[in-house]
């Protein structure tokens, strides 16, 4: 009896480990500093922070799937993550795919330009512009120069290119915009010209109809109210960005 208890007690353990509460988050990995891979290979910033908040709330294990940006939400619907935490606008257009989780924070556009240039912000005639592809920056920068703003697959490719000078402007996200022009490789931009309000909120995007979004909101909800939120923001900015 003792043996059959035994493996009674073994089983059930087996069964909680295989039935236990998994989501896979898909994240860019290239979008520092709310998502990058870091010195040990592994995701970090202040998305997966926050996923791994919200997964401890939800009592769930995330599991960390890294996307290229421009198949983010086709791998969603394919079914190889149940979110997306990557610093997502939410916008009419996507919604027409995916639902969106209530905002986990706000956005705004900067232009980043080399100090002492001289570039003026309302007038950029002549002036080669550049930005992440699929982006709300890509469009606002296709809107001021045409065909002829320059659309890079990644974040860091777009800087990489305004420190070499191929690019004389970035139009950006403010707030890695920000990260970047603190840290060594940005400290000879600024940002030029107000802040853009575009009236940006970042969601978490889900399949059509999923449950998920609920238990999202609800967690999104929880990390907000008992302060880990708040922790999680003050590790990355000295400012509030909710």
């Amino acid at each position: 009896m003792r043996r059959i208890a035994l493996f009674m007690a073994a089983l059930l353990l087996v069964s909680g480990s295989v039935l236990a509460d998994k989501i896979r988050i898909g994240t860019e990995g290239a979008y520092p500093p709310f998502n990058m891979i870091d010195k040990d290979g592994q995701v970090a910033g202040f998305d997966v922070d926050i996923a791994r908040a919200l997964c401890a709330k939800m009592d769930a294990e995330c599991v960390f799937v890294t996307q290229d940006w421009d198949g983010i939400i086709p791998g969603l619907l394919a079914r190889k993550y149940d979110a997306i935490v990557a610093s997502m606008s939410i916008t009419d257009e996507r919604r027409k795919a995916v639902d969106f989780s209530e905002r986990y924070y706000s956005n705004s556009l900067g232009l980043i330009a080399k100090k002492g240039a001289g570039i003026d912000p309302k007038n950029l005639s002549g002036r080669t512009l550049g930005a992440q592809r699929a982006t709300i920056a890509a469009d606002h920068a296709s809107a001021m120069a045409g065909s002829d703003a320059k659309l890079y697959d990644t974040q860091e490719n777009a800087y990489l290119d305004l420190n070499s000078g191929r690019i004389d402007v970035l139009v950006t996200d403010r707030l890695p915009g920000y990260d970047w022009l603190n840290s060594d490789q940005g400290q000879d931009f600024e940002f030029i010209g107000d802040a853009i309000d575009i009236g940006d909120q970042i969601g978490i995007a889900v399949r059509k109809g999923d449950k998920l979004r609920e238990r999202l909101n609800r967690a999104i909800e929880a990390i907000r109210a008992d302060g880990s939120y708040d922790r999680i923001n003050a590790k990355y900015f000295p400012f509030s960005i909710y």
